[in-house]
């Protein structure tokens, strides 16, 4: 097959400037990402073609971290020839959100009262929507068959038993194995071959820089704040809403942030553009150990992305000769299925629980839930309403 690389060589500086016209305006979460970058990128600029964009979709769902950032980051390596191409695509469509949610935290900070409380609390109720949403959209694309099925009821039993990160990585890793002995997957045919301006040694390096960062262990405050996060981001397979589990174990469980709070930057962050991995930037600015919100912000900015930009920078040279193996597909339909039931068990504990406490707030939740699934309504126009409506209850209270 011929290159799948049509246009001529860019830099990093119109890497950087289209990708933050993108970080400004791509809302509605990863798969919609996907499509704008396909509309601005493939059809308009042709930077890459149809086949080219597919293989790197692929491989992008394949490993853990958020699939548009990493996607974005490997059309500004593309684009800009080499490493600086991919930093400045990912600082331009990751920092506008990033900056919208430290405002928040710091502003959340201060706010007291009755209507403040009641804003928070609605949300909050666009979580429970959101997730509710995700799980409704995965459960029928990622467990379609009784083995799949199996494993993501498994995947629930497993955590609810055995609570926080441990039981999370175990149900993905026995996930994964499940996979292979109960989702077999047959070879597909290459549609196209990319060359990105990437070794195998640099490839290698990355890689093994992945494994170290994950091994490191926390010698300071800030080493352990970077390495709740790097852990998170390393795990998360299956889009940017199963982040939640996650982080809810690395930071609400320890008691670095409490559930209220954490709920309600989750819910801002259905209102931003950008990647939903930014939401890290608004614990990191409110957790216990921070240093201070900006710096905290940054370490948990960079701490989550960090783990998927070096996967896939990693990957990148040998992807075509593994993405076609049969059981590698195996594996990762077994894992996608674990983090189904991850998922689902997430939505109960502690987004339900600690959220939905009274008949309206139940109205108000699922509301939300069918303007996402049927009516299509966009994230944002749910996180005003919803937070409309929590206000209003507040003031006539």
């Amino acid at each position: 097959m011929p290159p799948t690389n049509p246009a001529k060589p860019g830099s990093p500086a119109e890497v950087f400037r289209v990708f933050l016209q993108l970080g400004l305006t791509s809302f509605g979460g990863p798969v919609a990402h996907l499509g704008y970058f396909r509309d601005e990128l493939v059809t308009r600029r042709r930077w890459i073609d149809d086949a080219g964009y597919a293989d790197l979709v692929a491989l992008c769902q394949f490993l853990p971290g958020p699939a548009s950032s990493q996607v974005g980051f490997s059309l500004g390596v593309l684009r800009g020839q080499g490493l600086l191409g991919g930093l400045a695509a990912w600082a331009a469509f990751t920092l506008p959100s990033a900056f919208i949610l430290l405002a928040f935290a710091l502003g959340a900070a201060s706010v007291s009262g009755p209507l403040a409380l009641g804003l928070l609390h609605g949300l909050k109720l666009v979580a429970v929507a959101v997730v509710a949403q995700a799980i409704w959209g995965m459960a029928r694309s990622l467990t379609p068959d009784r083995p799949r099925a199996a494993i993501a009821l498994a995947a629930i039993a497993l955590v609810t038993a055995l609570p926080g990160s441990l039981g999370q990585i175990s149900a993905i890793g026995l996930g994964a194995l499940a996979g292979l002995r109960l989702c077999p997957a047959e070879a597909k045919p290459i549609s196209g071959h990319l060359h990105f301006p990437i070794t195998r040694r640099a490839g290698l390096l990355a890689l093994g820089l992945f494994a170290a960062l994950f091994l490191l262990p926390a010698l300071t405050p800030s080493g352990a704040l970077f390495n709740a996060f790097y852990r998170a981001g390393a795990l998360v397979f299956g889009g940017g809403h199963v982040v939640l589990p996650l982080l809810q174990a690395e930071v609400v469980t320890p008691g670095w942030v409490s559930n209220e709070a954490f709920l309600a930057g989750y819910g801002v962050a259905q209102a931003v553009p950008g990647p939903l991995f930014t939401f890290a930037a608004y614990l990191g600015a409110i957790a216990n150990p921070a240093p201070q919100p900006v710096i905290g912000a940054a370490i948990a900015l960079v701490a989550i992305l960090l783990p998927g930009l070096l996967l896939v920078y990693g990957m990148l040279p040998f992807w075509d000769a593994l993405r076609t193996r049969p059981r590698a597909q195996s594996a990762m339909r077994g894992a996608n299925a674990a983090v189904v039931g991850l998922l689902a068990a997430a939505l109960y504990s502690p987004v339900w629980t600690s959220t939905v406490l009274s008949r309206a707030d139940f109205a108000l939740c699922l509301a939300g839930f069918l303007a996402l699934t049927l009516w299509k309504a966009p994230p944002w126009s749910v996180v005003a309403a919803l937070a409309l409506a929590g206000t209003l209850a507040a003031a006539l209270s």
